[in-house]
């Protein structure tokens, strides 16, 4: 087991408010987080306009693809985040269940999209800062 949080992002179909919320904690926490994202009925591709979007930010996600919810990315997540989309993790014991509710990307331009993105990184950014803050440096 590792000692860092693990973070889970649910959306029901995985290719957009969660590939957004995963590549942005990857992105701004680095290896201080363990990263996930899945929903219940994955769709076959990460959605073109957050692709576009997340690529303005400086983030690449054209190789991602939307994953499957089990039980197990649930288990092996400290954190569970659904995004607002109605998506139900199974719960267990010591786990910390968030919802963001954010509006659906889903069939959206890229003009759509940014706004969702820049919301996603501030509740990132806010995350990250309770669960896993920058180390202190010794001055």
């Amino acid at each position: 087991m590792s000692d860092k949080p693990s973070v889970l992002f649910v959306c029901v179909h995985n290719a957009g408010r969660s590939q957004m919320a995963a590549a942005w904690l990857t992105h701004l926490a680095g290896d201080r987080v363990e990263v996930r994202s899945a929903g219940s009925d994955p769709g076959d591709a990460v959605n073109p306009a957050v692709v576009e979007a997340m690529a303005e930010a400086g983030i690449d996600i054209s190789a991602e693809t939307p994953k499957i919810l089990t039980a197990d990315a649930v288990k092996e997540s400290d954190v569970c985040v659904t995004m607002g989309c109605g998506d139900a993790c199974p719960v267990f014991p010591g786990k910390r269940y968030l919802d963001w509710t954010l509006d659906d990307p889903a069939g959206q331009g890229v003009e759509a999209v940014r706004p969702i993105r820049d919301e996603i990184r501030k509740r990132v950014e806010g995350l990250i800062a309770r669960i896993a803050p920058e180390p202190e440096t010794a001055a």
